[in-house]
């Protein structure tokens, strides 16, 4: 069957790979239909120095699908049944595990498409129990962006950052995958929406989600901008996954007391803050990894009621090298998705 394996960095080939065996008890077979682009993706494509993991790598690490066959002693799903996978092999028995917090889980194997084999290929098998039903109504390249754009996001948004009706918020590079899906999910809420993008091409599209104020980055201090957009006051929550390159900048953005909660640092791994202002200005800064499966169901059911991804391109599982490189140049509004 078919498989995107990453060989070396920078080099993706699509090879034959055997066909899993019959899913065993508490197993289900999954035929994948629709693969999401992440940045993560993007760091698993360049080689990172900190993973531990064996080439050649099936990659891809969000995905949906169908059931195409169940093992012993599953009675949750039937074959054709759309589903979505979450991404780390969770150990399902450690405090974390069961108090519902998958993300912190001790004994985590690895986050499939990075450290394990993922999901772009024909078919795999998986626990069931970390797999979830598509509701009526979503369709599956919509879905594919549950695991982690969606569930991401609302990890960051509620779990975390506690964000409120009525509150202002931040969102760093609103023309992403999880920058699309924060500026729509805090919209729904009642929340006012600044945001930044890297070009005035993206700016109108921004508003079209949404946003109540859009910067270019590039040619405007955001910081500056939303403070004087703000008398000074500054916003209630920061939404953070650039790194080094916003980070301060973001903090000066934060009213007295502000959150700021990050996912990511896609443009680097440390930065200097001002401790004075971080205790004098009682900012609180949560860092926010991956979400938890509650977070998948949280995140379908949104979709459901209509609050769906923004797709910037589907692409074959032949041009995925093109896609990355489109990812990799900031081009995009929205998510890639592959197709199978």
């Amino acid at each position: 069957m078919r498989a995107l394996t990453l060989v070396a960095d920078r080099k993706i080939e699509l090879a034959d790979i055997p066909a899993p065996p019959p899913p065993q008890a508490g197993e289900v077979q999954v035929r994948v239909k629709a693969v999401g682009l992440n940045h993560l993706d993007l760091w698993g494509f360049r080689g990172m120095a900190f993973v531990k993991r064996k080439l050649p790598l099936v990659v891809g690490a969000e995905a949906a699908g169908e059931i195409a066959a169940v093992g012993a002693g599953v009675t949750a799903f039937k074959p054709g049944d759309p589903v979505v996978m979450y991404g780390a092999l969770t150990c399902g028995t450690c405090k974390a595990c069961r108090e519902g917090r998958d993300n912190l889980c001790e004994n985590v194997a690895g986050i499939m498409g990075f450290h394990l084999d993922g999901f772009a290929r024909d078919r795999l098998n998986m626990p069931a129990r970390l797999v979830m039903p598509v509701p009526k109504g979503v369709s599956l390249r919509d879905a594919s962006c549950a695991p982690i754009a969606f569930s991401t996001v609302q990890h960051m948004l509620f779990d975390n950052a506690r964000l409120e009706p009525g509150e202002t918020i931040l969102v760093q590079a609103g023309g992403s995958g999880i920058g699309t899906t924060a500026i729509k999910m805090a919209k729904a809420v009642g929340a006012t929406v600044y945001t930044t993008v890297g070009d005035d091409e993206k700016i109108a599209k921004a508003k079209a989600l949404g946003a109540d104020h859009v910067i270019n980055y590039r040619t405007d201090r955001f910081a500056s901008v939303v403070r004087k957009l703000t008398a000074k006051k500054g916003v209630d929550v920061a939404f953070e996954h650039v790194g080094p390159d916003t980070f301060n900048g973001s903090l000066l953005c934060l009213k007295r007391g502000g959150r700021l909660v990050t996912c990511g640092s896609t443009s680097g791994q440390s930065t200097d803050i001002n401790l004075f202002q971080l205790y004098l200005q009682q900012y609180r800064i949560i860092g926010s990894f991956g979400c938890t499966i509650k977070n998948v169901h949280e995140s379908l059911a949104k979709m459901a009621g209509g609050l769906t991804p923004v797709i910037d391109t589907e692409v074959p599982l032949a041009n995925v090298a093109d896609a990355l490189a489109r990812l990799e140049g900031r081009k995009v509004f929205g998510k890639i998705i592959v197709t199978f």
